[in-house]
């Protein structure tokens, strides 16, 4: 259920049920694959983006169950990976992100408390170990539940894009 504007964001109950009113009267069930496994224990511990994000090492294990998914995966140099912002407790509109002084619209950021906690995050493929894959790249606090991982594909490459307020901020 969603919040009018006037009230205040419900606090999440970590289900990860998902509910989209007005537009899927159906229940939407995302189920995590796998986790996170990184040296980052809190979320202030995970580098903003840039050049040491990009250098950290981690693992991402999935389970047993979803092991199979994971064939053909290694001739992949970067994945995609989905995953979800567990540590986050409330979602906000406006937040104030760490690359910048002032608050904006959290469509407009990577912000963790967002209304539907999801994730993305490119790493590259170091190895893989039966289910387990060692990736370098890793932003995501340890213990994030991951909820898909896609091949890193040529399409995903744009021209001529705008980075809006991340412009200034990358060039710091």
């Amino acid at each position: 259920m969603r919040a009018h504007p006037q009230e205040a964001p419900p606090k999440r109950n970590h289900n990860f049920l998902i509910i989209a009113k007005d537009v899927v009267k159906d229940v939407i069930q995302i189920r995590p694959i796998g986790a996170v496994h990184s040296s980052f224990k809190r979320k202030e511990d995970v580098p903003r983006k840039g050049p040491i994000s990009y250098q950290a090492i981690g693992e991402i294990e999935i389970f047993k169950d979803y092991e199979k998914g994971l064939r053909d995966i290694e001739g992949f140099s970067h994945l995609v990976v989905l995953w979800i912002f567990h540590r986050s407790k409330e979602y906000r509109l406006l937040v104030e992100p760490l690359a910048y002084k002032g608050e904006m619209g959290v469509f407009a950021t990577c912000h963790p408390d967002r209304p539907n906690p999801i994730g993305v995050t490119v790493v590259e493929l170091i190895d893989r170990d039966k289910n387990r894959l060692s990736v370098k790249g890793v932003d995501m606090v340890d213990g994030s539940p991951v909820v898909d991982i896609k091949p890193y594909a040529r399409a995903y490459v744009r021209e001529n894009i705008r980075l809006g307020w991340l412009e200034n901020a990358e060039a710091r």
